[in-house]
């Protein structure tokens, strides 16, 4: 099994490595640190961590809480927050990004596994509950209205991600939307799909035409991200 991937972003670096070795002792994999916003997200986009360790109060304009945002709009991954501060102003600030649990300084040993796992556990729980889609061979199931609705793969055009949300579009230009991140929903396709942004993923029936930064799906522009290129070109017959 491999090792959860965690991200420290701790604006003092002396923390930031004592935490890193922690987490090494514990048997996680623990990331370079990040010691501001703009850092922590050029290692999430480079390493891609299963997890994260925020310090609340950073260096810079931008705060842990912003980094928090992003990471639920955009990479939809579960995470805590770490800091000296424990203020009601503070604490309310953070409730706002709904944080599954919350580490204070000084830490332990014992405190940082126990918050880690009862973060990851829970998390596992919410995505379960949430989610609420099965998968039956080439079909997927979604809850609207109070029941489970069917949608074969073959009607899929592609998925959009919307903060928390991904919208599904279908043949028909009709919408769903699922309370369920772009990787999760992924892992339970088939491999006619393909993620092609961070924010899009495609059917590749309905790929029409590729140009150097963009796609045609039927009628209709999805951008390409550049770190998607290349596993694009991989699987299309290039002449």
């Amino acid at each position: 099994m491999e090792k959860t991937s965690i991200l420290v972003v701790e604006d003092e670096i002396i923390i930031a490595d004592h935490l890193c070795d922690v987490l090494e002792e514990l048997g996680y994999n623990a990331l370079e640190p990040a010691l501001n916003y703009s850092e922590a997200i050029s290692q999430i986009e480079k390493e891609k961590p299963d997890f994260a360790i925020l310090d609340i109060e950073l260096g810079g304009k931008k705060t842990g809480i912003d980094l928090a945002e992003k990471i639920r709009e955009i990479y939809n991954f579960p995470f805590i927050f770490l800091t000296s501060n424990t203020d009601p102003l503070t604490v309310e600030k953070a409730k706002k990004v709904n944080p599954p649990a919350y580490l204070t300084k000084p830490f332990t040993k014992e405190s940082i596994y126990t918050t880690i796992e009862i973060a990851l556990n829970n998390n596992q729980k919410i995505e379960s509950i949430n989610e609420s889609n099965y998968v039956l061979k080439d079909t997927l199931f979604i809850r609207e209205n109070g029941a489970f609705q069917k949608i074969n793969f073959k009607d899929i055009r592609y998925l959009k991600s919307d903060h928390v949300y991904t919208e599904i579009k279908l043949n028909n230009k009709s919408i769903k939307v699922v309370r369920i991140g772009l990787n999760s929903i992924l892992n339970r396709l088939s491999n006619k799909f393909v993620r092609v942004h961070r924010s899009y993923i495609i059917n590749y029936d309905y790929l029409t035409k590729i140009n150097s930064s963009s796609l045609l799906i039927s009628n209709e522009k999805i951008p390409i991200g550049a770190k998607f290129k290349a596993d694009i070109r991989k699987n299309l017959n290039l002449l």
